[in-house]
């Protein structure tokens, strides 16, 4: 059974958007992208009323198991922050009118989970994300592909009972919803087949965790 995650990158001009379904084995398949834009020349209330019927019409439509969002973090340009904030209370409060558990994920933790190092630049993300999903090329704009790599991080680090991000959506493994219970199970005996098939050849090295 596949999880499904909807990957936000929160903005006001660009808000990409990303739905990925995540198997106990690891493999990740590319749903949909999309980007909800913004002008600048439109008035603060106008463009989060937009973000708020573009992502609305996106939960509606793919009804996820989970929605992770690049967690807002400190820059130097004030107005920045306080835009990608703001899209971000509008992303999450759609979710939560629905029952969506929401997960929150540092940029460095988002590179490390699809590259292997968290000082990974967005070219070696989007390469790796393209890799993952199998597609020719990564999804365009960046907004699209970074919003694929939220999607990604949360089913491969999220989803399993206990880990940061399953706490921060839910408050603990116990409130995770039946589609992340059944997955993280469905994970559990796919890592005991592995586990049991011997380390010391290819069957046990099979599809390893990237840390």
């Amino acid at each position: 059974m596949a999880l499904r995650v909807v990957g936000v990158d929160p903005g006001l001009t660009r808000c990409g958007l990303a739905v990925v379904d995540v198997e106990a084995n690891r493999r990740a398949t590319l749903v949909d992208v999309t980007v909800i834009g913004t002008s600048a020349d439109t008035s603060l209330d106008a463009r989060l009323l937009g973000i708020a019927r573009g992502i609305e019409a996106w939960l509606d439509r793919y009804s996820p198991d989970a929605l992770a969002v690049e967690r807002v973090f400190s820059h130097t340009n004030v107005s920045t922050v306080m835009g990608t904030a703001q899209a971000s209370g509008i992303v999450i409060a759609e979710a939560a009118r629905r029952g969506i558990a929401v997960a929150l994920h540092t940029p460095t933790e988002v590179k490390a989970a699809v590259t292997g190092s968290g000082r990974a630049d967005k070219d070696q993300v989007g390469h790796m994300v393209a890799k993952i999903l199998r597609l020719d090329a990564p999804p365009t704009p960046a907004d699209a592909a970074d919003a694929a790599a939220l999607a990604i991080t949360h089913g491969w680090r999220g989803a399993a009972p206990g880990s940061h991000a399953s706490a921060t959506a839910s408050g603990g493994s116990s409130g995770l919803t039946p589609a992340q219970r059944a997955w993280a199970q469905a994970e559990a005996a796919a890592r005991k087949g592995a586990s049991s098939q011997g380390t010391g050849g290819r069957g046990g090295a099979a599809r390893r965790p990237i840390r």
